[in-house]
Parts: structure tokens; C-alpha cells; sequence
């Protein structure tokens, strides 16, 4: 074999080399690109799923939802007591609850008026820390929201909107996201689009 032969065998096997560690490179990029992706479209088609299932529950009557003819809204000074625990309409206090997660029981009276401009109120009683964590899971950063504990309002979880309220025994329950649906900025407030910042509280 002359030196030339030599050379070209040389280039050839460094030739091959070269595209093997291309082809293992590109293999190695390939499956890790598939491993953030598949999980990532497994959550979104798990998110997608679930916010199809509560629109097409809000689409229909939602089961147990009462609703009440709200009589008056004015601003008032004066502690206002209503009929449902907690209130979902009448008259109320002049500044709003800023909408958000709450440890304590919050003043109704400012409560009611985060409603009329669109928020929906998930108040709780007696449930368990388990419990608690699904609802502050599911209430996150949405906005037009509010999270607290109200004693003795005779079911475990109650979610309220201007004039519309369900009650249910466990954070699971599909009619909880049905009812945030249909009725966070929906057709029965009275001021939507109005802040719930800005307010009191937080």
C-alpha cells in the first residue's frame, strides 16, 4: 500500500468516525427532546381535558345550584346580614376583598362586593388540611377568586357568585370547576370587568 492508499484509508476511517459520533449525537439530543415533550403534552392534554369536562358541565343547569333574586346592591357603612352563609348579593360595603387565598374568615360585607364585579368566593368549613390543599391548588393565580374559611355555614365547601350558590361535601367534585366556569365573570354580574385589587385585605 503506497503512502497515497494510506491517506485516503486514514481520511475514510476518520470520515466514519465523525459520522458516527453525528448520528449518536443527533440519537441522544432526539430522545431527550421526546422525554420533556411527551410528559409536557400528557400534562396539557390531562389540563385541556379537564377544563373541556367543566365547560361542557357549565353548559347545562349545574346540579344543586340555588339561585337567588338579589333585591338591592347599594354601598353601605353598616354592617349588612344575609339570608345564605355566606351572602351572594344585596347591599355591601363601598370597597371590595381583594380576590386571593385567605387563612381567615374575611369580612362578607366587602366579599359581596368582589361578587358583583365577578369573582367567585369558595368558602370552607371543618375540612381537612388534604382538602384544603386541593382547593388552593385549584383556586392558584386565577384571577377573579377568593379562598377562605367561613365557620358554620352548614356545608363543607360552598362557592358563591352574585346571586348563584352551590354547596358540595369534597374538593373533587366536577360541579366546583363547572360552577367557576359558568359563573367567574359570567353573565349574572352585575359589574364585570370591575377590579378586585385594589381593594382591602392581603
Amino acid at each position: 500500500m503506497n503512502k497515497r492508499q494510506e491517506a485516503q484509508e486514514i481520511l475514510a476511517k476518520a470520515r466514519a468516525k465523525e459520522k458516527r459520533a453525528k448520528v449518536l449525537t443527533v440519537s441522544i439530543i432526539a430522545a431527550a427532546a421526546l422525554a420533556i415533550i411527551v410528559p409536557t403534552a400528557v400534562v396539557l392534554t390531562g389540563a385541556a381535558g379537564d377544563k373541556s369536562a367543566a365547560a361542557a358541565l357549565a353548559a347545562a343547569p349545574i346540579d344543586g345550584v340555588q339561585t337567588y333574586k338579589v333585591a338591592s346592591a347599594n354601598h353601605v357603612t353598616t354592617q349588612v346580614s344575609y339570608d345564605q352563609a355566606p351572602g351572594v348579593g344585596g347591599d355591601h360595603n363601598p370597597v371590595w376583598l381583594n380576590c386571593g387565598i385567605y387563612e381567615a374568615p374575611v369580612p362578607e360585607n366587602n366579599a359581596v362586593h368582589s361578587l358583583e364585579h365577578g369573582a367567585v368566593w369558595i368558602s370552607y368549613d371543618g375540612i381537612s388540611d388534604a382538602e384544603l390543599a386541593t382547593l388552593k391548588q385549584d383556586v392558584g393565580e386565577k384571577t377573579y377568586m377568593l379562598l377562605s374559611p367561613y365557620p358554620d355555614q352548614g356545608a363543607k365547601i360552598t362557592v358563591s357568585a352574585w346571586g348563584e350558590q352551590l354547596s358540595v361535601e369534597s374538593p373533587d367534585d366536577p360541579r366546583i370547576a363547572a360552577f367557576v366556569t359558568k359563573y367567574r365573570q359570567g353573565p349574572q354580574t352585575p359589574e364585570p370587568g370591575a377590579p378586585c385589587t385594589g381593594g382591602v385585605g392581603l
